[in-house]
């Protein structure tokens, strides 16, 4: 086993330290926003600092995104893969994405970028494009195993159900504005309300 030097080390710290404050700027100014040098100012360092861990900023908006993507893994998606398949492990997930919405007050990094890039070609759309794919499709095969598991009834459609998913947190994510205080409440009750109506009443339907 090989383990890191101390400076290999230490400049991953950096370069992850620079980018949680990366993100932070998107939330705020949206990816665009963040440069070297507002990520320099953020950070305390100098632009020279900052360039030797980023080759351009195209490189950093990238790295910023992906990093925003394994922290989204890491907070939502690996604690809803320990429940059961099915319903338990689908309310997981929505569950998990609620509390990355509200624990995310100045903006969703991912929303955000949707916006940004939407009517803008190029890779970064393509990219951002990909990462809000994955997660879409993970919540259909979710839905789909909950119908498999008995959870769901038969007639639920996986993609619809992902779809009605997605609409209640992009309104989450922006009825907060003005209603900060029941804009999560009402996300919540609005899913399950969802999950009541296309939940079975057999015995292997989770409560």
């Amino acid at each position: 086993m090989n383990l890191p030097s101390p400076a290999t080390a230490k400049g991953a710290s950096t370069r992850d330290m620079l980018l949680g404050r990366a993100c932070e700027l998107a939330e705020k100014v949206g990816l665009e926003g963040v440069s070297i040098g507002e990520l320099a100012n953020a950070a305390g360092m100098s632009k020279s600092g900052v360039f030797a861990h980023f080759g351009s900023r195209e490189d950093l908006v990238r790295q910023t995104l992906d990093w925003a993507a394994s922290n989204f893994t890491a907070r939502v998606m690996q604690p809803a893969l320990k429940q059961p398949r099915g319903l338990p492990r689908l309310q997981a997930m929505i569950d998990g994405w609620i509390d990355w919405v509200i624990a995310h007050p100045d903006g969703c990094v991912f929303l955000g970028a949707a916006t940004e890039y939407d009517g803008r070609p190029g890779p970064m759309r393509d990219h951002v494009a990909q990462l809000m794919d994955t997660w879409r499709q993970a919540i259909v095969r979710a839905v789909g195993m909950a119908v498999d598991e008995g959870h769901l009834r038969r007639d639920a459609d996986p993609e619809l159900l992902s779809f009605e998913l997605h609409g209640f947190l992009y309104g989450l994510h922006h009825l907060r504005l003005h209603q900060p205080g029941e804009a999560p409440l009402l996300a919540r009750r609005a899913v399950q309300d969802l999950f009541d109506r296309y939940r079975t009443e057999g015995p292997s339907s989770p409560r």
